[in-house]
């Protein structure tokens, strides 16, 4: 997107679920402890429907899914599980917009991207749609246009927020190097060609015209490259995951534009080191890489190293406030 370099960002935000079932509660946190950079929660404790693969399973257009005991998988027809997911999502946009009444700034939404999404959905014999790469664009090209309707929805709702797409893909390096298994257990789909990959990412990223993507992954050696080729206008990862290999794509990502989403906070409880001391490793990076330390702050933005559905609610909140203050001391201190 054009506008990506005059994006402000904010300087803290969450990766996007939170614990418990509490869907007030859970904007409430949310909208208190970051107000520069609110995200919508998701609370997958309620069950299928609120994590995250039937939540956007649940907005897929023309295409359907229900709970089976292996998972997800596709259906004819609309039904209770699929209609529950969209009524919790709708609970949970109704809550954002009470605690969001004359917002006005960055706002990050999150859904699953098309090949982690393409991993998990099973078709009717029982493998992945990623089995089948029929499936797997129609795929992406019912995802893009729920992804168009579920933002125009945001838009509505709170027309201030300046609106952030996430897209989770902690399957992406799995569906790369061919090593999601198949049902039986025994083998591995192949690895999908790269440049596929990028060409579906690239159509469900341009569906978000008027604002940035970001793409999370929690997973090991994230495709930085891949992912700004395919308009990625952040990648947010697992900060402590990051190996000296990643050195060089991080340091063409940094100097062509690209946000990072740095995930320092711990997600479960856990003693939290003070606000610097999180940070430390990114100041670490900087050096090593040669990069002009007063570009930390417009360059990083601090998150937990992945979703907080595993915490307590008073660790989350803990763990929010701390990424606010450790991105507070990345600015002021970035030496």
């Amino acid at each position: 997107m054009s506008e990506n370099s005059e994006f402000r960002f904010g300087a803290a935000t969450g990766v996007g679920s939170m614990p418990g079932a509490d869907t007030r509660e859970a904007a409430k946190t949310v909208t208190g402890s970051l107000e520069d950079f609110p995200f919508l929660p998701e609370l997958p404790a309620r069950g299928p429907g609120a994590d995250m693969i039937g939540r956007t399973a649940g907005m897929l257009v023309d295409l359907y899914a229900r709970v089976e005991p292996s998972g997800w998988r596709f259906s004819d027809r609309p039904g209770r599980d699929s209609r529950r997911a969209r009524s919790w999502l709708g609970e949970d946009l109704d809550a954002l917009e009470e605690f969001t009444q004359d917002y006005e700034g960055p706002l990050k939404v999150q859904a699953v991207g098309p090949w982690t999404l393409a991993a998990a959905l099973e078709l009717r014999n029982g493998e992945a749609a990623l089995s089948d790469a029929g499936a797997c664009r129609d795929l992406a090209g019912s995802l893009g246009e729920g992804l168009r309707l579920h933002l125009d929805e945001v838009r509505r709702r709170i027309p201030g927020a300046r609106i952030v797409l996430q897209l989770d893909e902690p399957s992406l390096t799995s569906v790369l190097r061919g090593q999601v298994r198949t049902a039986s257990g025994y083998r591995t789909h192949g690895a999908v060609d790269r440049q596929v990959v990028e060409a579906a990412l690239r159509d469900v990223v341009g569906v978000h015209a008027d604002g940035p993507v970001v793409v999370h992954s929690c997973a090991p050696d994230v495709p930085f490259a891949l992912l700004r080729r395919a308009g990625a206008a952040a990648v947010s990862f697992d900060f402590s995951l990051l190996t000296e290999r990643d050195d060089d794509a991080i340091g063409e990502a940094v100097e062509g534009g690209t946000r990072l989403f740095a995930g320092v906070v711990a997600s479960t409880d856990v003693p939290l080191s003070d606000p610097a001391g999180s940070v430390m490793g990114v100041r670490t990076l900087w050096r090593r890489l040669g990069l002009n330390p007063g570009l930390l702050a417009e360059a990083v933005t601090v998150t937990p190293t992945c979703g907080l559905a595993g915490a307590s609610p008073d660790f989350a909140r803990k763990a929010l406030a701390h990424c606010v203050r450790a991105a507070r001391s990345l600015a002021e201190n970035p030496e």
